[in-house]
């Protein structure tokens, strides 16, 4: 029953992620931060599975997920204060427009 529980906690969670990256987009830091809870969400999917079968390999694949997610926001975190630095904004709409 706790597994099922946390299934549809996983899910509310992916979809307060798919949020933050589809509907606030103005802000690079949102976006950065709903990607770390959707990495969360894999990682609590992967704990419960491995929970429900009564095997290990689930939570290896958690660990990795959250080394991942780790070192993931530590580059996007550098990436936003360098961008941040040169140009006093993390408007991602500014961004957008030096593509065209």
């Amino acid at each position: 029953m706790l597994v099922y529980l946390l299934n549809i906690t996983v899910a509310g969670l992916i979809l307060t992620g798919l949020w933050g990256v589809l509907v606030t987009r103005p802000n690079m830091l949102i976006i950065l931060m709903s990607v770390e809870i959707i990495l969360f969400a894999a990682s609590l999917n992967f704990i419960a599975s491995s929970a429900l079968h009564d095997d290990l390999f689930g939570q290896y694949f958690s660990l990795f997920i959250l080394m991942i997610a780790a070192s993931e926001s530590a580059i996007g975190l550098a990436v936003l204060v360098t961008h941040y630095r040169l140009r006093g904004s993390l408007d991602i709409n500014f961004l957008i427009s030096l593509k065209t």
